[in-house]
């Protein structure tokens, strides 16, 4: 009986791996996406997808203040008034992103909210987001179009 306890020792100990230090395993990933896609106006008046490089995919917030702040040096133009304010307020709800923009619908035209609509849904499909969800874009100002349901008509 005195040989079990002397074969689980062995058992436990013998087991062939030795304990190593800690291993270094680099720098943690950062993700996948180089940056974010904003959309501007091409020179022929049509949507133009931008990559913006940012490091990172970031969220529809962040897109929005880089959207209102212009095209830069690109080549593109955008059918956005410029504001003083980049910040759009975001509520995401099932099947709806609502973004309440510091514009009034006198200073976008319909190319512009197109602009929007791309930028934040291309930003929630890259997020894992589903792809029939819809945009709707609130304006300082009561107008019926703050009601609409949008889609990017670059998506269909």
């Amino acid at each position: 009986m005195r040989i079990w306890p002397a074969v689980v020792v062995l058992l436990l100990a013998g087991c062939g791996v030795r304990p190593s230090g800690v291993a270094d395993g680099g720098e943690a990933p950062t993700g996948v996406a180089p940056g974010v896609t904003l959309y501007f106006v091409g020179a022929r008046g049509e949507l133009s997808p931008q990559l913006r490089r940012t490091g990172h995919l970031g969220g529809i917030p962040e897109a929005m203040a880089l959207l209102l702040s212009g095209p830069g040096e690109s080549g593109l133009r955008t059918d956005i008034s410029a504001s003083a304010t980049t910040q759009v307020v975001v509520t995401v709800a099932p099947g709806v992103i609502r973004l309440l923009v510091p514009l009034s619908i006198h200073e976008v035209t319909p190319l512009g909210i197109d602009q929007i609509v791309c930028t934040a849904l291309g930003v929630h499909i890259q997020s894992g987001g589903s792809k029939r969800t819809e945009a709707q874009v609130r304006f300082t100002l009561p107008t019926p179009e703050s009601d609409r349901r949008r889609t990017c008509p670059l998506f269909r």
